[in-house]
C-alpha cells in the first residue's frame, strides 16, 4: 500500500491524546477512558492475528450496538480484515444468505442473534473451518457449548497489544455493507477506508462534529449510516455513548442523563421521540443538543416544528446518499436555531431560489453535494447545469470499490466511466440544489405522462392528517397505470369513503379532501391520486425500513378487486 495511504484506525491516536484517562465511550453501565478502549482494540487486533484471521478474511458481525462492536470494528480492520455487519432483525434465511454471499472467517454475535448464529453453525452451507466469537457479556445459550471464543479470551490469549501499524486488505475494503433490496436478495456493498475518510470529513465539515461533542448512537452499527457516523465521530475525538437499540425513552433518557449534543435520525425515529416527549415524560434534557443530522428521507415541517421545541438549540440537516455512495451525497439545512428569529422555521432556501422550476420539474430538494463529491443528471455533460430532469449520477472519493462476489472479481456493474447510476431520477437547479423525483423503478406511467410517488407523498405529507401515506400505480385499462394513494391517517382524524368534502375545523378525511389539498398546492393534474384508500395497518418494510412498495401496491389492488366484486 502507497505511503500515506489512510485507514480507519488511524483515529486510535487522536482518541489517546484527548480521552487517555477521561471517559470516553458509555455502553450500559460501562464505562472506558480512551487508553482503555485503545489498549482494548490493539490487544483484541493482535488475538485475531493469532487466532488465525488474515488480511483479506471477512469477519461478519451480528450484534446490537455496543462499545463492544465498536472495539471489534477497529480490531479487524486494524489487521488488513473487513468487517461485515449483519442485520441483527435478519431471519435465518437472510444470514444464511449474506454468509454464503461473503464467505466468513469468523462469525462474531451477541445474545440477540443466538438462536439463527447456532442454526448457522450446525448447518452444512458454512465450512467448518469458520471461527465463531461471542460479542458482549456472556452467553448461556452460546458459551455453554464450549465452541464461541469470548473476546476477553481472545485479549488474555494473545502476548500483548499489536505493536505493528495498521495494515490494509486487497483494494483497501474495510467494509462490506449490505444493500436493504426491497425485493430479492441484497447485494455486499464493499466500501474502501478511504471512502470512509472522505465521508467522515463530510460530516466534520458540514454538520460540525468535534471533539467536544457527545454522541448518542442512535442509527444500528448494521447500516451505512450508523457505520460512516460513527467513523466520522471516532476520526473528530468525540464522545461516544450507546445504547442497545433505538427506543423513544431510552434515547431520552441517554441525552438527559450523559448531556448528549449529537446524534442522527430517520423521519419514523424522530416522530417517535416527538411523540413520547409531548406525552410529558421528559423535562429539559434536549437543551444540550446541537446537532441532528437526518437521513432516509426529508422531515415534515411538523417533525421540524416538534423537534424544534424538543431539542430548543440544535440545528437540523438533513441528508441524501446510498450504501454505494459510503452514505451521504447532498445536505441540507433543515434549522440553524443561530440565524432564526423566535419561533420561525429556516426558510427553505431551494424552494425560494427555484419555485418556477420546481413548478415545472416537481421533485423535492435535498440539498447540495457534499464537497468531495461530483452530481450529475445523465445526458447533461455541460458545465452549467440546466434543470433537465434524468438519472443521478455521482462521481468521487466515496464510492463503492464494488459490489462483493467471491466467485469473480468485483462486480462494477453500475459504475461507467467513473460514473455511478444512482438509480434514482432528479434534476438539478441553477443553485446547484439536487432535487429528487424518485426511484426510476417505482415511476408510474399513467395516461402517457410519468409520476414518481415520492413527490406525490412530499405534498400530501404537508396535510396535518396524514400519519403516513404510500403512493404507487396499479394497472388501469384506460391509463395503462393510475395514481393510488394508500393513506394512514392520525388518530384523532376521521376517515370518509364517501365524497365528503367539508373544508371546516373537523379533524376530518376523505379522497376528496385530498385530492383538493394536492390542487391547492399546485400538483399537476396526472399526478393527483385517483384513488385514495384508508390502510389501517402498518406498511411493510424491509428491515432497514424502507417501504416495500411492491408488497403495497400488490396489497392495494387485491383490496380494489374486492371492493369491485361487492
Amino acid at each position: 500500500m502507497a505511503r500515506g495511504q489512510g485507514h480507519i484506525a488511524h483515529c486510535l491516536s487522536r482518541i489517546l491524546s484527548l480521552w487517555r484517562d477521561s471517559t470516553f465511550i458509555i455502553s450500559g453501565r460501562r464505562r472506558r477512558t480512551g487508553s482503555e478502549f485503545v489498549d482494548g482494540v490493539r490487544r483484541l487486533a493482535a488475538g485475531l492475528a493469532e487466532s488465525g484471521v488474515r488480511a483479506g478474511d471477512v469477519v461478519a458481525v451480528a450484534a446490537l450496538n455496543s462499545d463492544q462492536y465498536i472495539e471489534l470494528l477497529l480490531a479487524v480492520t486494524y489487521i488488513g480484515a473487513i468487517v461485515a455487519p449483519l442485520n441483527h432483525r435478519w431471519n435465518f434465511e437472510e444470514a444464511r444468505s449474506a454468509m454464503e454471499l461473503v464467505q466468513p472467517a469468523m462469525l462474531a454475535v451477541d445474545e440477540s442473534c443466538s438462536q439463527w448464529a447456532m442454526e448457522l453453525k450446525n448447518s452444512n452451507n458454512l465450512p467448518s473451518s469458520i471461527l465463531y466469537l461471542l460479542v458482549g457479556d456472556c452467553s448461556p445459550s452460546l458459551s455453554s457449548t464450549g465452541s464461541f471464543l469470548t473476546m476477553d479470551t481472545i485479549k488474555r490469549s494473545s502476548k500483548g497489544a499489536i505493536t505493528s501499524e495498521p495494515t490494509w486488505a486487497p483494494k483497501e475494503i474495510a467494509l462490506i455493507c449490505f444493500t436493504s433490496g426491497t425485493t430479492g436478495r441484497p447485494k455486499g456493498v464493499a466500501l474502501g477506508h478511504t471512502s470512509l475518510i472522505v465521508q467522515s470529513l463530510a460530516k466534520m465539515a458540514i454538520v460540525g462534529y468535534g471533539e467536544d461533542d457527545v454522541y448518542l448512537h442512535t442509527a444500528p452499527l448494521c447500516h451505512i449510516g450508523g457505520i460512516s457516523s460513527c467513523i466520522s465521530m471516532l476520526m473528530a475525538g468525540g464522545c461516544h455513548v450507546l445504547i442497545p437499540k433505538f427506543d423513544a425513552k431510552s434515547a431520552l433518557e441517554a441525552i438527559e442523563g450523559h448531556k448528549v449534543t449529537s446524534f442522527i435520525t430517520v423521519p419514523a425515529m424522530m416522530a417517535d421521540l416527538i411523540s413520547y416527549g409531548r406525552k410529558g415524560k421528559t423535562s429539559d434534557g434536549g437543551e444540550t443538543v446541537t446537532k441532528i443530522l437526518n437521513g432516509g428521507g426529508t422531515l415534515s415541517q411538523d417533525l421540524i416544528k416538534g423537534a424544534s421545541c424538543l431539542f430548543p438549540h440544535a440545528a437540523i440537516v438533513s441528508a441524501y446518499g446510498m450504501t454505494e455512495a459510503c452514505s451521504s451525497l447532498t445536505f441540507m439545512t433543515l434549522r440553524n436555531p443561530r440565524v432564526e428569529k423566535s419561533g420561525e422555521l429556516l426558510p427553505n432556501k431551494c424552494v425560494a431560489e427555484s419555485e418556477l422550476h420546481c413548478q415545472q420539474q416537481g421533485g423535492v430538494c435535498v440539498g447540495k453535494a457534499a464537497p468531495h463529491i461530483e452530481l450529475r443528471i445523465s445526458g447533461s455533460h455541460n458545465d452549467h447545469f440546466l434543470p433537465s430532469v434524468g438519472k443521478i449520477l455521482t462521481r468521487g472519493l466515496h464510492l463503492m470499490v464494488g459490489y462483493w462476489d467471491t466467485t469473480k472479481p468485483i462486480a462494477l456493474d453500475s459504475i461507467e466511466y467513473g460514473w455511478l447510476d444512482t438509480g434514482d431520477i432528479g434534476w438539478i437547479s441553477e443553485n446547484g440544489d439536487l432535487w429528487l423525483m424518485g426511484r426510476e423503478k417505482d415511476r408510474i406511467k399513467s395516461g402517457g405522462e410519468t409520476v414518481y410517488p415520492e413527490e406525490v407523498e412530499a405534498v400530501l405529507y404537508g396535510h396535518p392528517g396524514i400519519a403516513k401515506i404510500v403512493v404507487v400505480g396499479v394497472p388501469d385499462i384506460r391509463l395503462a397505470e393510475k395514481v393510488v394513494a394508500c393513506v394512514k391517517i392520525k388518530d384523532d382524524w376521521k376517515w370518509f369513503d364517501t365524497k365528503f368534502n367539508h373544508l371546516g375545523d373537523e379533524k376530518v378525511l376523505s379522497a376528496e379532501i385530498l385530492r383538493n389539498y394536492c390542487r391547492q398546492r399546485n400538483l399537476s393534474r396526472f399526478k393527483i391520486p385517483k384513488t385514495c384508500m384508508i390502510w389501517r395497518k402498518e406498511f411493510p418494510v424491509t428491515t432497514t425500513g424502507k417501504i416495500r412498495r411492491e408488497d403495497v401496491r400488490k396489497e392495494a389492488m387485491s383490496c380494489m378487486q374486492l371492493h369491485s366484486y361487492l
